[in-house]
This record gives structure tokens, C-alpha cells and sequence, in this order.
């Protein structure tokens, strides 16, 4: 089957941004644009910028057109962010990530709930248990990036810091150390789905674009589960990475 011509275009457009010839920040040629340099029509150029968006390469900035994303993507290595000496001395999990960029968290809330039937059983409860969830969304460089939401049971976790917005240095699996039930094992899933309405509108995503979700499950000593969290990346802003020995 021959190209359509929308992704004609999207494919020299790619090209040209890959190679550097329109490099991060560049104006993208507008709608009008295309349709007098490749003779289409004006459905036919937007279709091809809709490609190019959903790809993450390019993104719609209000008063200035589309530009070249000039985000440099997060390098997301599961083991170095989890290891026990970067939360156990006080660090956050996140500066494995950013290397040194600036990093916020807001629309934090964190609230005792009844258990989720889907989390229950990954925590050993019943549904409707008792659980603490935090509920938080990360900014990177003023960019949303990550919705996270986690579950601990609220026996193990009732009066500590974890039930604070602010759970101090370490974050939460330092203060499960200081508790007793300090995480010795991680297990992550990791699927990418399109977005529901509500992230998308929390991601400031553009339309087609996809996120990675990811499901941590931390255990402590014997294998007792002390934490679920669920987390929603905007898969435009991540490059993810495994380590392991053969």
C-alpha cells in the first residue's frame, strides 16, 4: 500500500528533527505551511502534525505555534533509584532520576481510605481495610510529568510521618525503616495504555499521546508487603533503563 500522504510528510518532518535541522525549541512549520509546500490540503497537514505530536516530538505552545520539544527526557533506572542507600541516607528516590534538575511535587493529599478490592489482595487485606494513600503529581523543570498514588496499610503506618503531605528525608521507605519494616525487596509492573481524560488533563498531554503505567510493590522482611503505588508517566518524557548481571 502506497504512504498517505500525512504521514509523508510527518516522516520528513521526523527526519529533519532528528537530524538537527529543526533542533529543540525550533518553530515547526505551521498548518498553512505545509499545505503550500506539499500541495495538500489543510486536513492533510494536520493530520501530519498530529503524528509528530503523538510521537512527543513536538508539542503546541499557546502563542508561539508548535515548536521541537526541548525537554531532555528522564532517565528512570529502577534499580539505582530503589537501592537502599539513596532513601536510606535521607535522599529522595527522584534524585537518581534528574540529575540535579529541579524537581516539585503538587496537589498532594494524603488521607486514611478504605482499600481498593484491586490493591487488597497485593497487600494483604481485606477490601475495605484501612489504608494511608498518598496521592501526589510530579513536576520536572515546571513540566507535569508523573501522577503517583500509594497504598500502605494504615497498621503499619498510623501516627508516623507517612501520613504527612511532607513524609521528611528519605521519604516514605525511610520512614517504614525507622518503623520497623524497612523495604528489602521490590517487584515493578510496567504497561503503556492511553490516557484516561482526567490524566491527560493532569499531564497537559496532547491528543494521541501515551503513558507508561508503572506498579510497584514493596516488601519488608518475610516477605510482608508494606506498600502498592501506582504511578502515570507521560511516556514522551521518560527513557527507562535496566541493569542487571547475566
Amino acid at each position: 500500500m502506497p504512504t498517505p500522504p500525512y504521514r509523508q510528510i510527518a516522516d520528513d518532518l521526523r527526519r529533519r528533527i532528528l537530524d538537527g535541522d529543526l533542533p529543540p525549541g525550533a518553530v515547526v512549520p505551521s498548518e498553512n505551511a505545509l499545505v503550500e509546500q506539499y500541495g495538500v490540503a489543510a486536513e492533510t497537514a494536520r493530520r501530519a502534525l498530529a503524528v509528530l505530536a503523538a510521537e512527543g516530538l513536538t508539542e503546541a505552545r499557546r502563542g508561539s505555534g508548535t515548536r521541537v520539544r526541548s525537554f531532555r527526557p528522564i532517565l528512570r533506572q529502577a534499580g539505582k533509584r530503589l537501592a537502599a542507600e539513596q532513601w536510606g541516607s535521607g535522599r529522595s528516590i527522584w534524585q537518581a532520576d534528574l540529575d540535579q534538575r529541579p524537581m516539585t511535587v503538587d496537589r498532594a493529599t494524603v488521607a486514611e481510605q478504605p482499600c481498593p478490592a484491586r490493591i487488597a489482595e497485593s497487600l494483604g487485606l481485606e477490601e475495605g481495610a484501612a489504608v494511608w494513600v498518598r496521592d501526589r503529581r510530579y513536576l520536572v523543570e515546571g513540566v507535569p510529568v508523573m501522577l503517583a498514588t500509594s497504598y500502605l496499610p494504615a497498621g503499619l503506618v498510623a501516627g508516623s510521618a507517612i501520613t504527612r503531605p511532607d513524609s521528611g528525608p528519605g521519604g516514605t521507605y525511610a520512614r517504614l525503616a525507622e518503623l520497623g519494616w524497612a523495604p528489602v525487596a521490590f517487584r515493578e509492573q510496567v504497561r503503556a495504555r492511553m490516557p484516561l481524560p482526567e490524566e491527560a488533563e493532569a499531564l497537559q498531554l496532547g491528543a494521541g499521546s501515551p503513558v507508561v503505567l508503572i506498579v510497584r510493590f514493596a516488601f519488608a522482611r518475610d516477605g510482608v508487603p508494606v506498600e502498592v503505588n501506582e504511578m502515570t508517566l507521560d511516556a514522551s518524557r521518560y527513557l527507562m533503563e535496566w541493569e542487571f548481571p547475566a
